[in-house]
């Protein structure tokens, strides 16, 4: 009968759509996986933390999937110790599964144990050895015990398997790390090709451009990435200096007006922006940006650097005296430092100290000539004439060193004029071929220009300070310093490090 029929066909419904009721055709084990993966996904941890709980206990702690998702649980909450040993409970229930394996390296590398990681990832690879994320963490695990060589290997590897912005990424790294600046710039050009619309990618391209001293490259990379984020603050602060260094302040400034609304509380920016100050001579305002930089930052070196000429251009020798001491405490291998630090002695009239911190900067400094330049007037001044000599001299090797290298460069015009001064001083015939200054070249002195002063005797306070203070476009011409630090008027512009 009808009746009869009905009554069959609700009976058999459970076994004919096991799809409604997983759990009644599931085994005991895996009843509910399919309720904590739900809950998980969703990010209710809490209700899915008390359901792995029920699950447990009717198993007896045998379930796997249980015990492998309340594992991720306690690694986003930071108990990265519990949940290795949670996985670890899940490598023993399944010594075959590769996930296994790859979640407990995952946990060895979050508690720093490097080594360790790189056993288990090998492991996970001789289950799984197409797998293109075990490849790329053991790289990175690689990167970390410093054996670059192995870390290429295996980002190559995984790029090989399945191109991924993150190996790209973290390859450059490596490439970088071992100096070699043009592989790695070929690897980013094969990450941009593949992700052209990746803003760290082109941000970091753009940075090693503006490096390497290619500007128009560095400004296109870094456009392309404000094109697609106009918000990146990477490439504004990165393209903000480049034009602050060419002496576009105002532009600059607008630039880091949207930067600003961003990253508010960040040290490289207010660096910048006082730096933009000091160019356009607004000597409070930017010791005001700087100090708000050294109270975010009490560390960086580049920003005490900056407090430290901006006191020398104010003639407030003893304020300068203390930030470059702090300077050089952090980065004592700069030559410069020593030779600003020399400087503010000076005006002190601490001439033994002077001295010495003089002998240091030049101990250090291998390619600056400036640096012998202002010895070189320092001993004249008091009365050192053939010291004095040696030092011109060695200008002069270091300035015919630097336009081998670079037949277009153009020196600074402060520079050259302190330098005829001074060889006019010692008698010494000029025997460097200065590259004419254009007409559009300005002076970068932080205590006014030279030819300003040039009554003024040969090696006076004030004459010392402005040929000192030309050190900012000379080093601004000759080359731009890995990390992202570039001269202005002798300050330091930071960029972000690739």
């Amino acid at each position: 009968s009808l009746k009869n029929c009905l009554q069959t066909q609700t009976q058999t419904l459970p076994r004919e759509s096991p799809s409604l009721y997983p759990e009644f055709n599931l085994p005991i084990v895996e009843r509910r996986n399919w309720l904590i993966h739900q809950h998980y996904i969703r990010k209710d941890y809490d209700t899915c933390k008390t359901i792995i709980k029920e699950q447990l206990q009717e198993t007896n702690g045998m379930c796997e999937y249980a015990i492998y998702v309340q594992a991720l649980i306690l690694r986003l909450e930071g108990q990265i110790q519990q949940s290795l040993e949670l996985f670890q409970s899940c490598a023993i229930l399944n010594p075959g599964s590769a996930d296994n394996l790859k979640q407990v390296a995952r946990s060895l590398f979050l508690l720093g144990k490097h080594k360790a990681a790189i056993e288990f990832y090998h492991e996970a690879a001789k289950l799984n050895d197409k797998d293109w994320e075990i490849s790329h963490n053991l790289g990175v695990c690689y990167f970390f015990i410093k054996d670059l060589k192995h870390a290429e290997e295996h980002l190559n590897s995984a790029l090989q398997l399945n191109k991924h912005d993150r190996s790209f990424m973290m390859l450059g790294k490596v490439l970088l790390q071992a100096g070699e600046t043009d592989k790695a710039i070929d690897v980013y050009k094969r990450a941009v090709e593949f992700s052209p619309e990746n803003t760290e990618l082109l941000t970091t391209l753009g940075l090693l451009y503006l490096q390497l001293g290619r500007f128009q490259k560095a400004f296109e990379h870094l456009g392309n990435a404000l094109t697609f984020d106009p918000s990146n603050y990477k490439a504004i602060l990165a393209a903000g200096s480049m034009m602050q260094t060419h002496g576009d302040f105002d532009v600059a400034m607008n630039k880091y007006r949207v930067a600003a609304s961003v990253v508010p509380e960040s040290p490289p920016l207010w660096n910048n922006i006082g730096m933009c100050f000091f160019g356009k001579k607004k000597y409070v305002a930017a010791i005001s940006c700087l100090k708000r930089a050294h109270y975010l930052s009490p560390f960086d070196w580049k920003v005490l650097y900056n407090l430290g000429l901006v006191h020398l251009t104010m003639q407030q020798y003893a304020s300068a005296f203390h930030f470059l001491s702090a300077a050089i405490n952090l980065h004592p291998r700069m030559g410069e430092l020593y030779m600003l630090l020399a400087v503010a002695l000076t005006n002190l009239e601490d001439q033994e100290n002077a001295t010495r911190a003089y002998e240091q900067a030049v101990t250090l400094d291998q390619s600056n000539p400036l640096v012998n330049l202002n010895f070189a007037i320092f001993l004249y001044n008091h009365g050192d004439k053939k010291g004095a000599l040696e030092q011109y001299q060695e200008m002069e090797r270091k300035v015919n060193v630097i336009r081998d290298g670079s037949a277009s460069l153009e020196f600074d015009p402060e520079l050259i004029d302190m330098a005829q001064k001074m060889g006019a001083a010692l008698q010494v015939t000029d025997t460097l071929v200065w590259t004419k200054p254009s007409k559009d070249s300005k002076s970068k002195g932080g205590a006014g220009s030279a030819s300003q002063t040039s009554g003024a005797a040969l090696g006076t306070n004030q004459a010392l300070g402005q040929a000192m203070s030309s050190a900012a476009s000379y080093n601004k011409n000759i080359t731009m310093q890995a990390g992202g630090s570039g001269g202005r008027r002798g300050g330091r512009n930071i960029k972000w490090e690739c």
